[in-house]
């Protein structure tokens, strides 16, 4: 499915962008399921502050290349249609490593690059599962059902013409895969170990930011399953899935919110700890810093 506006009515100017905000889902993510989006509120309220706001609509499972090719078609589209100069694309996790790719590749459609839980230098959970899988000889079997998945939850989004491949997915979100896409995508590197990045590259503005909490709520059944894999990480600090160093990129803007990864979309509808920030308050926030910028 193609991207979509989400609405223009304005309550105030705090969001209003000069260029679109498009917002860019992860593994196994989605545009929206019906009434519920991936950025589970964030899109209504981006909107209701005066931004114009985009969601894409690219491969729930698939190399990073291949989802950054699906954006970039899109965002041609809407350059087209609709007369965009430029866009501010957001990335959660995977969706991070896809708006990079179209950020090294065409320069001229990226305003700004934020990701968010984006395992940047590769998370321990894919390496983790490629070993598992490898040495117990179910790697095709695990990607098959992935593989399914990802069918419905692109059929169910309309998006089911979107090609799947866990395997790619599986690779780029490795240690090893993320090593080789900085390698040919260095734009925004950090310049340090677990440091920042430069803040602007070809014209594009880099910006990070993450989680380190991993059970937030106990009514929260998204817990269950990232207590299990932060196990992985050891003593490292982790969102579930991505450690904090691993989620800098260009200009860090913190690394360490009272967030797990599905914390970071605002799901599972909003529930989080309660001394956490409020994510949909912090994407405001992030909107109107790319305002102020000029962005």
């Amino acid at each position: 499915m193609a991207l979509a506006p989400l609405g223009a009515a304005q309550a105030d100017t705090y969001t209003q962008t000069k260029h679109p905000i498009v917002l860019v889902h992860g593994l196994l993510g989605f545009d929206a399921l019906g009434p519920v989006q991936y950025f589970y509120g964030v899109p209504s309220n981006l909107r209701g502050g005066g931004a114009t706001v985009y969601t894409a609509s690219v491969s729930q499972s698939n190399s990073t290349e291949v989802r950054g090719e699906q954006l970039l078609r899109e965002l041609r589209g809407l350059k087209a249609r609709y007369g965009h100069a430029k866009f501010n694309l957001l990335g959660h996790s995977h969706g991070g490593n896809t708006a990079r790719y179209v950020a090294a590749v065409a320069p001229d459609l990226v305003a700004s690059v934020t990701t968010v839980g984006t395992p940047h230098q590769g998370s321990k959970v894919a390496d983790a599962i490629q070993g598992i899988t490898s040495a117990t000889g179910t790697t095709a079997a695990v990607a098959a059902v992935v593989n399914g998945l990802s069918a419905v939850v692109a059929y169910l989004s309309g998006s089911g013409a979107n090609p799947q491949n866990a395997l790619g997915s599986l690779q780029s979100l490795s240690t090893a895969g993320a090593k080789d896409f900085n390698r040919r995508f260095p734009q925004g590197a950090p310049t340090t170990a677990c440091g920042s990045g430069p803040a602007s590259v070809n014209g594009v503005r880099y910006y990070s930011m993450g989680g380190t909490w991993v059970l937030t709520n106990a009514l929260d059944v998204s817990d269950a399953f990232l207590g299990a894999s932060a196990v992985f990480f050891g003593f490292e600090a982790n969102d579930g899935l991505v450690s904090r160093c691993s989620n800098h990129w260009g200009t860090v803007l913190r690394d360490d919110y009272g967030w797990n990864h599905i914390d970071q979309m605002n799901h599972v509808f909003g529930l989080r700890s309660i001394f956490a920030s409020d994510p949909v308050a912090v994407y405001r926030a992030h909107a109107n810093r790319l305002k102020n910028a000029g962005l």
